[in-house]
């Protein structure tokens, strides 16, 4: 067996793993990552984040070909199949792992193709199937490993009607109907992408409102923008079975009730990919969701082994894991450059996007915060008018005493981009994060980025 000595070995390379590895090696480290993947990019470029808002961007200009009048002088509304419109996503996951490639080339970081477990706490032997060729010895340990789509095991992932948010993207047909079990992120975005599509969405959620972490306003926008597309919502409905056939699928409720359609989606949970990594050679215990805790440096009860990324839970988004495997990096080897990271944007990739930052309205009342609203709804926004995406609204919560940012809520067209420079703003100190920002600071006109102002203006004359 061959053995090789570094500095930092990272298990993993998705944004948490790429983060930490590049942060490190840029400070002087000696650097190893495992993958277990022939190509580089992690679950966020081949399975998630990527693909699907890839996806989510080809069904958009369907929907606005399809629903634009100039365009009926060229020819009738198009039908688009599912597997068509995934190949625009494969030529962007191709540049995404080129890119990400070179990254580690760049910065002499040695890749190591296989699965990883620990011999102890400084050693990793590498896997390729049941033989282990390659042991790797380092001071510190970053477990980047991210997670994957939870499976009970009562559902039959191997029926070809029966998907997981990883097997959707190997769907080779366009269904007519389809079944998604599961509201969250992943289940809104696809009901999204489905819908846009023209397949009839039956949308299954054991809670009683979509994304409940949302303001609710823009929670409703979204139930409402979901249905509009011919999406069908059962609240508080529990998953009881599914059974499937050659020619549909079966849903029973535990309620009792059973819905029909051509194929499954189950979205509800994610595991962290913890299982193969051998913690028990270590004294190293994942809780029930395979996910690991640490403390606030991103240490694991064991010294040298640090996580970040989807494996340690919240927030499970790519852009603060790539954050947190940086802030690794940092602590060990700039400790004085260390950022815990907790002001995480929400992007949510539905049709129209949604994004957030700060306290929720609902988060303000249970506080006891005095706070006012100031709303800018984009169909009254000259450059929303320009690309016909009327859709949508920027609200601003403010202090009333003090007019200080305390949270920005957007729905609509470009939402994720709009939404930091509300946060940008927010997060200065002093005097720098009020409303008055927007009122005295010109933008561009026309642009979306104008809502700031008209929301500010909407939300001091209520005062």
């Amino acid at each position: 067996m061959a053995d090789y000595h570094y500095d930092v070995v990272i298990i993993g390379s998705g944004p948490a793993g790429e983060g930490a590895a590049m942060n490190a090696a840029k400070k002087g480290k000696r650097v190893a990552v495992v993958e277990d993947k022939k190509m580089l990019g992690g679950n966020c470029t081949h399975w998630g984040t990527i693909p699907s808002k890839a996806l989510r961007h080809a069904v958009k200009q369907i929907i606005q070909f399809n629903t634009n009048p100039m365009f009926r002088e060229i020819g009738e509304p198009r039908w688009f199949s599912f597997q068509r419109v995934l190949k625009s996503a494969e030529k962007v996951i191709a540049k995404q792992v080129k890119l990400r490639t070179e990254f580690y080339g760049r910065n002499r970081i040695n890749v190591y193709t296989g699965v990883a477990k620990f011999a102890d706490a400084n050693t990793i032997d590498v896997y390729s199937g049941t033989i282990s060729n390659v042991r790797l010895h380092a001071k510190e340990i970053v477990i980047a490993t991210g997670s994957s789509p939870w499976r009970p095991d009562n559902i039959d992932f191997s029926h070809p009607r029966i998907y997981d948010s990883d097997t959707i993207l190997t769907l080779d047909h366009t269904p007519r109907t389809i079944i998604i079990y599961g509201a969250g992120v992943i289940g809104c975005e696809y009901a999204s992408i489905f819908s846009g599509l023209g397949v009839k969405v039956d949308l299954i959620h054991p809670g009683d409102r979509l994304l409940n972490f949302l303001d609710d306003e823009i929670s409703d926008a979204l139930s409402y923008h979901l249905r509009d597309k011919g999406a069908l919502i059962r609240h508080n409905e529990q998953f009881d079975s599914v059974e499937s056939n050659e020619r549909y699928v079966t849903m029973t409720m535990a309620s009792g009730k059973k819905v029909k359609a051509d194929a499954f989606l189950w979205a509800a949970g994610r595991t962290g990919n913890t299982a193969q990594l051998g913690l028990e050679n270590i004294g190293l215990e994942a809780n029930s969701r395979g996910q690991l805790d640490v403390d606030g440096e991103y240490r694991t009860s064991i010294e040298n082994i640090y996580a970040a990324g989807d494996v340690i839970g919240w927030p499970s988004l790519a852009s603060a894991a790539y954050d947190q495997g940086r802030a690794v990096a940092s602590t060990i080897a700039s400790p004085e450059e260390f950022r815990f990271v907790d002001s995480v944007p929400t992007g949510i990739y539905t049709i129209p996007e949604i994004s957030s930052v700060g306290k929720t309205e609902r988060q303000l009342t249970e506080e006891k915060v005095p706070y006012e609203v100031g709303q800018a709804f984009f169909k009254n926004i000259a450059r929303a008018q320009i690309t016909a995406e009327g859709v949508g609204m920027l609200k601003i919560l403010f202090h009333r005493q003090t007019l200080e940012i305390l949270g920005i809520h957007c729905f609509g067209d470009q939402a994720a981009e709009i939404v930091h420079i509300g946060q940008a703003i927010m997060l200065q100190k002093g005097e720098g994060n009020t409303l008055k920002y927007f009122v005295n600071t010109t933008f561009n006109y026309p642009t979306m980025a104008e809502a700031y102002r008209v929301a500010a203006l909407n939300g001091l004359n209520r005062l």
